[in-house]
């Protein structure tokens, strides 16, 4: 390959950016119109990693890969709003959990749904078959990726509902 040519290829982040980019603006802007008007997508870091019997915040941030405060802010702006509660861990007395509440589940469903149309929207554009692989393959690809980090003591399975 050639320099100029090395230099003009589109690399895998900004194809991988430009793909989240978009269904992440399909799912917020489907939101708001819902009337979720103040789910942002940086909240997307509690929802992807809160698993359906509830979460600690610890736990959260260790999988979002963020310090456990910036993880507790989300937490409370998600609380102050609705999507979430704080309730008493049965398994640890001392220990509290995140849950959804029915609006956290509401706004759950509604962004998949986003996410369901879309897809099938791709499917449609690239073909089902094709389609079908692009998702094999990334399913192969985040699990090689996933599977250091859990042997370095770190788990980061996906948990959430989306």
């Amino acid at each position: 390959m050639a320099e100029s040519d090395e230099h003009d290829e589109i690399m895998i982040g900004a194809l991988v950016s430009t793909v989240w980019l978009e269904l992440r603006h399909r799912v917020s802007a489907a939101l708001a119109a819902a009337g979720f008007d103040d789910y942002r997508p940086t909240h997307e870091s509690v929802f992807q990693w809160l698993g359906p019997d509830g979460d600690r915040v610890s736990d959260l941030a260790q999988h979002a890969g963020m310090t456990r405060q910036s993880m507790a802010e989300l937490v409370d702006y998600l609380e102050a709003h609705g999507y979430v509660e704080r309730v008493p861990d049965p398994s640890d007395g001392r220990a509290v959990l995140v849950q959804r509440t029915d609006r956290g589940w509401m706004v759950n469903r509604a962004a998949r749904r986003v996410v369901e149309e879309t897809q099938a929207e791709w499917a449609r554009a690239l073909g089902r078959e094709e389609f079908d692989h692009l998702l094999s393959h990334l399913r192969r690809l985040a699990g090689v990726i996933q599977r250091p980090a859990r042997v370095a003591g770190h788990p980061r399975t996906r948990r959430g509902a989306r």
